[in-house]
């Protein structure tokens, strides 16, 4: 072959798993390889220790294969790390003597592959199909660097819980390797060139695509920084007000760093519909501007899945009966047929070949380009993508993490685990008369909860649960060949919350360092124990080292310096401040100062004096405005007082459907004969993620600090912090609540003709501590009291007559 010869590299893991995997879909069978492999890799360790001298562990080994396909010559680099490879050294002349048949003569040579499970192993007749595929692998790979004519294979299962083993043994002969090696290149190739193809025609598209508008103020230095960032492997922390054109400005660099062979793949990272939409729409600006790209938004399983509740088993679904076995011919076929993979597409496809539309939804991104999902697809432990992110293996993978400052909590909780001493007498009592043996486990950690319940008065911080885990450990064990032999009737959605809550918890419990805390107590009176995450950084950072470089940026990340901490950010990592390209003459901030909404002055009186605010600045100008309070209490109190003073009043309730949503999103209509004013809570559905522009919205009045409620949780965080860095208040309830207030301000001016007025209503704002985390554009702002806001708004909204009213 040529020089330029194009090469393809796939991982044996990979290859083996994406021809070879067959069969259903099946929600009801545990997925014991994969949720053990983190123990699993301490087991492969543990065992390979123990072994003798004529044992050699985790062989890197690999081999490329030229390969013509569609006119396309290209090699494939098939690669991976054998567990281990056994030397038996036989004498020769031991056999010398002998006459025997060759099938008799132990392999000089055999590739051991190791797999921790938590099944009971009298239940495995057989090795796994895929299982054995890797171990066969390795040794064609082995056999053909060394020229063998026989080797042995051997694949080694580990009971994590009891650690007892089971050997599957087998002597292949070369020829036997070589036929069925060939056989699984040739399955992939046709993939392989059309990987080849569309990269090539891709990268074209790329090189020739231009930024598609003229840039704004700071724009072109930000899309720099974003391509330097790439190409130096780092994060790049970005606050970017509202208008600055940060997705854009994000994207086109990827894409441009993706032609040029820097990056591989592009995740597109969010925490609400609502962004990934405007994701979405910029990928389709550029490919307007003739960019090609193959592009995939995962959709949650709830919104496009054929029944009324998804239940994915062979005898509630009959795509999930032998899905394994079509999903590759439904990917390919859409593939090579659409380069636009909507939604809309994945349904009309997975319909077409009777497959899970979600499921297919999740293969497709393996050969996608660009990827557009929520964050727990990369960060979250239980459902980030395994074909990516399983191996230890830093692949070229950029994520554009968008709302970043929403990443802190939601990790936090990610990271998180709870259990229920209810949910254990529930399961018991579902199973009781199925399995004894199980139920005498629960018994057990039941008991333990018990314990620390007697101990538990309110609220009680442990140092440790040890004891518990033992016998979750020893649980899970029995749990797992319960629900391998199918047998639950009645109970199933709570038999398997209860297993996957264990799961988790014991999956936390590896990670625990002095990043989390353990406390109990008790939620609407049920008993928990909880071990919470209390700093995400490193967990965030494992997750994020798994690609080549990361963006995250957000209109609200401030104090920029605490969000770089607690998500992963270190001394050598980037930040910059992106300047807002609106005008300041169109934004009016003001500031009341002599109201509060500390509890203690929390009465009719101070609730009297909001009233009277919201009244005069909404009745400046006839327009639509949103009221944001820090508490659906504090909203329905004053609520109620307006009633008969202030018309136009749509209150959001606690329990929105999203077609609730989109009704009150109506009401604001552009160029109203009559006002409208949105009484919203802080940190709700409408304080962020929406877009009201032009004037469907001119002002909002923010109402209190958004200042958590002082629980239990949130001075663990204080004291947590406290012992670190003396910041225990700020970083509990400072920065959450102020980012609540910048959020719940921001749905005001959304581009750059907009012109609106914000008011803050609370004294605290005047103090150093919260001036100090107002963004730039915020200044110059002016304090207030009704009488000076009545003629400030006047002045504002009629200084010309370009914003009379006609």
């Amino acid at each position: 072959m040529q020089e330029n010869t194009k090469n393809i590299r796939i991982s044996v893991r990979n290859l083996v798993e994406f021809i070879l995997c067959s069969g259903d879909l099946d929600n009801t069978k545990t997925r014991s390889d994969a949720d053990a492999m983190q123990a699993g890799s301490r087991m492969h360790r543990k065992l390979q220790k123990q072994m003798g001298a004529n044992y050699t562990a985790e062989v890197p080994l690999s081999i490329t294969v030229p390969v013509t396909k569609d006119g396309i010559e290209f090699e494939l680099t098939i690669e991976g790390r054998a567990d281990g490879i056994i030397h038996n050294n036989i004498i020769s002349e031991d056999f010398s003597v002998l006459i025997i048949e060759e099938e008799d003569i132990p392999p000089e040579v055999i590739i051991d592959e190791i797999k921790g499970v938590y099944i009971e192993l009298s239940h495995l007749n057989a090795p796994v199909g895929v299982h054995r595929a890797q171990a066969m692998c390795y040794a064609y790979i082995y056999a053909t660097k060394q020229e063998y004519s026989r080797i042995g294979i051997r694949l080694t299962y580990c009971n994590l819980e009891t650690e007892t083993l089971r050997y599957f043994e087998e002597t292949l002969t070369y020829e036997e390797l070589s036929t069925w090696f060939n056989h699984l290149v040739t399955e992939y190739a046709k993939w392989a060139a059309w990987q080849i193809k569309w990269t090539d025609k891709r990268n074209t598209a790329i090189k020739a695509l231009n930024f598609p508008f003229p840039y704004r103020e700071g724009q072109k230095e930000l899309v720099t920084g974003v391509y330097k960032t790439i190409l130096r492997n780092k994060k790049l922390f970005i606050e970017a007000p509202t208008g600055v054109g940060k997705t854009i400005s994000t994207v086109f660099p990827s894409v441009k760093a993706m032609g040029e062979g820097i990056a591989e793949k592009i995740f597109y990272l969010t925490a609400k519909t609502i962004t990934r939409t405007v994701a979405e729409d910029t990928f389709k600006i550029l490919g307007s501007n003739g960019l090609l790209l193959k592009v995939v938004t995962i959709t949650a399983k709830d919104k496009v899945c054929i029944l009324d509740k998804p239940d994915c088993n062979p005898g509630a679904c009959p795509r999930a009966k032998g899905y394994f076995d079509r999903v590759n011919d439904a990917v390919y076929d859409l593939l090579t047929k659409e380069n636009d993979i909507s939604r809309d597409h994945v349904i009309t496809y997975a319909e077409k070949h009777c497959v899970c539309p979600f499921e297919m939804g999740l293969d497709v991104t393996l050969w996608a380009d660009a990827i557009i999902c929520d964050y727990n697809y990369v960060f979250d432990p239980n459902v980030y993508l395994r074909r990516f992110f399983m191996n230890e293996k830093r692949c070229d993978y950029i994520f554009l993490i968008d709302e970043a400052h929403n990443l802190v909590d939601r990790a936090r909780e990610m990271y998180s685990a709870v259990l229920y001493k209810e949910n254990f007498l529930e399961v018991k009592r579902l199973i009781k008369d199925k399995s004894v043996k199980l139920a005498k486990l629960i018994d057990h950690c039941n008991n333990d909860l018990l314990r620390l319940k007697r101990d538990c008065d309110e609220f009680e911080v442990i140092e440790n649960a040890d004891g518990l885990c033992i016998h979750l450990i020893s649980l899970m064990t029995e749990y797992e060949i319960f629900l391998q032999e199918g047998i639950i009737t009645q109970g199933k959605e709570e038999i398997l919350r209860l297993y996957l809550d264990i799961r988790h918890f014991l999956n936390m419990y590896e990670l625990r360092d002095d990043c989390y805390t353990i406390y109990t107590d008790y939620e609407e009176d049920l008993f928990r124990i909880k071990l919470k995450c209390m700093d995400p950084s490193k967990n965030l950072l494992a997750c994020m080292d798994k690609g080549k470089s990361a963006i995250l940026f957000s209109a609200t990340l401030l104090p920029i310096n605490y969000y770089m901490e607690q998500l992963g950010g270190n001394k050598e990592d980037y930040a910059i401040y992106a300047p807002s390209s609106f005008y300041p003459e169109n934004r009016l901030i003001m500031i009341g100062s002599d109201v509060s909404t500390k509890y203690t002055r929390r009465n009719e009186k101070e609730y009297r004096k909001i009233l009277n605010y919201i009244k005069v600045f909404t009745e400046a100008r006839t327009g639509n405005y949103m009221v944001f309070f820090p508490s659906y209490q504090l909203l329905q109190e004053i609520a109620l007082l307006a009633e008969g003073e202030l018309d136009g009043i749509v209150a959001q309730s606690s329990s929105m459907s999203e077609a609730d949503k989109e009704l009150f999103l109506e009401e604001f209509v552009e160029n109203p004969k009559s006002s409208r004013i949105g009484f919203c809570v802080m940190g709700g559905i409408f304080s962020e993620g929406i877009d009201l522009k032009n004037n469907r919205l001119i002002g909002a009045v923010i109402v209190g600090t958004g200042l958590p409620m002082v629980c239990n949780e949130r001075e663990l965080f204080r004291g947590y912090f406290d012992e670190r860095n003396n910041a225990g208040f700020d970083y509990a309830y400072l920065y959450s609540g102020m980012n609540k207030v910048l959020q719940s301000a921001g749905r005001v001016i959304r581009t750059k003709e907009d012109r609106g007025a914000i008011l803050l209503l609370d004294e605290r704002f005047t103090q150093k501590q919260y001036y100090n985390l107002f963004p730039r554009e915020w200044f110059p702002n002016v304090t207030v009291n009704i009488n000076s806001m009545k003629s400030m708004l006047h002045d504002f909204w009629y200084s010309d007559s370009e914003n009379t009213v006609d």
